[in-house]
């Protein structure tokens, strides 16, 4: 088994002309579709389309099938939990200090540039209970204890820790250690499609068989360079603000001046710069839209400080609050559950008949995806006055 270890884009003269170009929400809302494989399916592979992605968000383990399946032609589930476990993507704590599924490559690539926000973020809740710790201390005793290769849950971690440092709560010191100070990997079957398993941890450096990439020489930041490129290349046109709420880090304005030679800038309905690749799909804002049904906490919704583009402001805080969304015409329009079985759709907003039909007709899909072909039952509630 193999691990990780083993084009000039300028600005031309034609680009140059869309500096001042507006784009409306609906256009914003077309290109985040086209750029997160949601205004069609696309024929990626699986690894692939994660990469391209920048990763699925995955607090919940069983969501990232579901955001896939909406994205990618003939999904198969199946192939995503062979490349869990092959270590070719792997679970583990990056971006907004939240539980990302990513390739290994980029998890070796980028884990230590999100370093000191994952610090900054875990601090944030627990610097009281962590007042008087030496955090590298802290970080190095976790290494040790991690150094015999045996998987530990964020629990044991505190417990084992607990002796030397009896102050905290094991769960602070073992959150503080696992989702934090030393580069983790959650481990299957936990993430595996239809497992239900707790979260089990080991080293990224033990299980991908190579260390996480060094930080970066001062005055340069290669990784910074890009994760704008890559946030760009799955989220434009984007404001520097948008890719902040996505990776976390605050500290990108740097990469964002080096970059912007190879950029083009247009401007949103608010007046904003946005910023984006030039031969990026931007499609017209009157392309159709499929009904596209979304998991828990996806990025398509949570990748963007102004996501008016794909939300109203009034529904904005369903995503942050685990809530799986439909998208009818490219905007969220509805809710939905699976319960005994069913899927269960609640719109926000008045349904049409042609609303109505479409919605049921991707429901039924999803619901035989979620039973294995045993079952294509969904159901639709009254729609909101």
């Amino acid at each position: 088994m193999s691990t990780p270890c083993g084009q000039d884009l300028t600005a031309t003269s034609a680009n140059m002309d869309l500096v001042q170009n507006r784009l409306s929400s609906r256009a914003l809302g077309r290109a985040t579709l086209a750029r997160q494989l949601l205004l069609d399916r696309a024929d990626l592979p699986v690894r692939d389309a994660v990469a391209h992605l920048g990763g699925v968000q995955a607090q919940e383990p069983q969501e990232p099938f579901v955001g896939l399946w909406s994205r990618l032609r003939g999904f198969d589930p199946a192939v995503l939990s062979g490349l869990l476990v092959d270590r070719q993507v792997v679970r583990t704590t990056l971006m907004r200090r939240t539980i990302h599924l990513v390739t290994a490559d980029d998890a070796l690539a980028w884990r230590s540039r999100h370093d000191a926000m994952l610090r900054q973020r875990m601090l944030g809740v627990y610097r009281q209970d962590l007042a008087g710790i030496d955090l590298d201390e802290l970080a190095a005793a976790g290494r040790e204890l991690m150094a015999d290769g045996q998987p530990r849950s964020q629990t044991e971690v505190g417990r084992a820790l607990n002796e030397r440092w009896p102050g905290p709560a094991p769960r602070v010191l073992g959150e503080a250690v696992v989702a934090t100070l030393v580069p983790m990997a959650q481990l299957p079957p936990r993430g595996v499609w239809r497992v239900n398993a707790g979260a089990r941890n080991t080293t990224l450096a033990a299980w991908l068989g190579c260390d996480v990439d060094p930080p970066a020489p001062d005055g340069t930041d290669p990784v910074g360079e890009q994760l704008v490129r890559r946030y760009l290349a799955a989220y434009g046109p984007a404001a520097s603000a948008d890719l902040r709420a996505w990776c976390g880090l605050a500290g990108l304005p740097a990469a964002v001046a080096a970059v912007r030679p190879e950029l083009v800038s247009f401007r949103d309905e608010r007046g904003r710069e946005l910023l984006d690749l030039p031969d990026a799909p931007r499609p017209d804002p009157d392309t159709p839209a499929p009904v596209r049904f979304l998991p828990a906490f996806d990025n398509a919704i949570l990748g963007y400080d102004d996501r008016s583009r794909i939300v109203d402001d009034a529904y904005r805080g369903l995503s942050v609050a685990g809530e799986r969304a439909v998208l009818v015409d490219g905007r969220v329009a509805a809710t939905w559950i699976v319960a005994d079985g069913v899927v269960v759709v609640t719109p926000l907003r008045r349904f049409t008949r042609a609303d109505r039909a479409t919605v049921a007709e991707e429901g039924r899909l999803v619901a035989a995806f979620l039973s294995d072909g045993e079952h294509d039952r969904v159901r639709i509630v009254a729609s909101p006055r």
